[in-house]
């Protein structure tokens, strides 16, 4: 003889049963979507990062073989510099943070103002900030040995922008400052070599190698 159960109670224990299951199901399901979506928007932002690493790379390949723009420029000193009345002579362009980078930024501009082989090698060195005159005053009196590099103030960040200088991938402040990225100009005012260097070093060497190429 079969069982008899009470009427209803084996639908009351099938639907609880149900219940539970959908509970179990619902909670695999989110489970398993924590564990995935952001999975998935990691990769995403890695190759949408690569992607935009990529093109701003790019974007700064672009400046080679092409005049370079024109700009006057002063420094904290009072002096004026204009591109273009350099003409004859070799220009390396250094757009950097400033007075914020320390001590990379600091190294280079030092060692640029120190180092005779790039006048003996009828080249100009330019740095090229976006800090105040008041902020520049203050540091040389701190810092004498800055003093020998010319550094220009772009405060308003024209040139900075007008050289795609701003979103490079050295930039510790995207959009606001230039990071460590160098530009060379032959005599004739040709963009000939660039450098985006995100190990923030004291490049003269390897400049100076570049510019015995021209």
């Amino acid at each position: 003889m079969s069982a008899e159960f009470p009427k209803g109670a084996l639908s009351g224990s099938f639907k609880k049963f149900m219940s539970e299951k959908k509970v179990i199901v619902i909670v695999s399901v989110i489970t398993i979507a924590l564990l995935i979506v952001p999975t998935f928007l990691i990769g995403g932002n890695k190759g949408d990062n690569s992607s935009k690493t990529s093109t701003e790379a790019a974007s700064l390949n672009e400046l080679v073989g092409r005049s370079a723009a024109d700009f006057t420029l002063e420094s904290y000193n009072g002096d004026k510099t204009t591109l273009s009345s350099l003409k004859g002579k070799n220009v390396i362009l250094f757009f950097n943070e400033g007075l914020m980078c320390y001590p990379a930024c600091w190294d280079q501009i030092a060692a640029f103002g120190k180092d005779t082989e790039f006048a003996d090698k009828n080249t100009v060195v330019l740095t090229i900030v976006t800090d105040s005159k008041k902020d520049w005053e203050g540091a040389v009196e701190k810092m004498p040995e800055l003093t020998g590099a010319i550094v220009l103030l772009d405060t308003n960040r024209k040139v900075s922008v007008s050289y795609k200088m701003l979103s490079l991938p050295s930039s510790m402040h995207r959009g606001q400052t230039p990071g460590h990225t160098y530009v060379v100009i032959d005599a004739e005012g040709i963009v000939r070599y660039v450098k985006d260097d995100v190990q923030m070093a004291v490049r003269n060497q390897e400049l100076l190698a570049e510019i015995g190429k021209l």
